[in-house]
């Protein structure tokens, strides 16, 4: 890794505010602690807010602007093929949104990685021939209830072909990549249940709210599918 990538590196991992061992940072970039030091002198010197000192830690300070990101190739073409795929088998603002991230990446690249990123849209496809139809209409409203921590009032097609009703705490999404299941609090069953996207039928945006801001009830979830296996709707 070059010095100038190194540092800005350093910038990344501190930029959360909270206190980074040099040991911490030496492990992370694959450096000795003394480069540690002598990088965090140089950012100092340049005029980077930094706090902290050897043996102790370092942070940087709140409302600290990270400059201009740059990337190198791979890392474009990784967001390439991400925005491909949220564009074939995400909803489509979701798929509008990462189109419109990868136009404003594109804007201000040098002449040679705009190259490469127009290589990488040609070389890579992401096909959603097999998206059901029906998948891409409940996905943005889940996506609000997961956002505003709003319940949803959801008509979904168990497997057995019959339909009920039912109101959920959206938690989370997974792409299983042939299909998306919701991860929710199912209050009719009270407990947590998965259910695929293309059985969901119906979707209501409630106004009752429920509390997930920290993510405690999603990585119960997640702790629950683990250890007792996903529990069908």
């Amino acid at each position: 890794m070059r010095p100038a990538d190194r540092l800005f590196q350093i910038i990344l991992l501190l930029r959360h505010g909270r206190v980074v061992t040099a040991n911490a940072l030496a492990t992370a970039l694959e450096v000795s602690e003394r480069t540690i030091y002598r990088d965090i002198a140089d950012l100092v010197k340049s005029g980077a807010p930094i706090d902290g000192e050897a043996g102790v830690g370092y942070r940087l300070r709140r409302g600290y602007q990270v400059p201009p990101l740059m990337f190198s190739g791979d890392e474009l073409e990784a967001l390439v093929v991400g925005a491909k795929l949220v564009q074939a088998w995400g909803d489509p603002a979701l798929g509008k949104a990462a189109a419109q991230a990868m136009a404003r990446i594109e804007a201000v690249l040098p002449q040679a990685l705009e190259q490469k990123v127009g290589a990488s849209s040609r070389r890579f496809l992401a096909l959603d021939c097999l998206q059901p139809a029906p998948l891409r209409e409940p996905m943005e409203m889940l996506r609000a209830g997961m956002e505003s921590g709003r319940k949803l009032l959801v008509g979904y097609r168990r497997a057995d072909g019959e339909l009920s009703q039912r109101t959920l705490w959206p938690l989370g999404l997974v792409f299983w990549g042939h299909c998306w299941t919701l991860g929710a609090w199912c209050e009719l069953r009270e407990s947590f249940r998965t259910f695929r996207v293309d059985r969901i039928k119906q979707v209501d945006l409630l106004d009752a709210a429920f509390d997930d801001r920290y993510g405690h009830l999603w990585r119960d979830y997640l702790a629950n599918a683990r250890g007792e296996g996903e529990a069908a709707a």
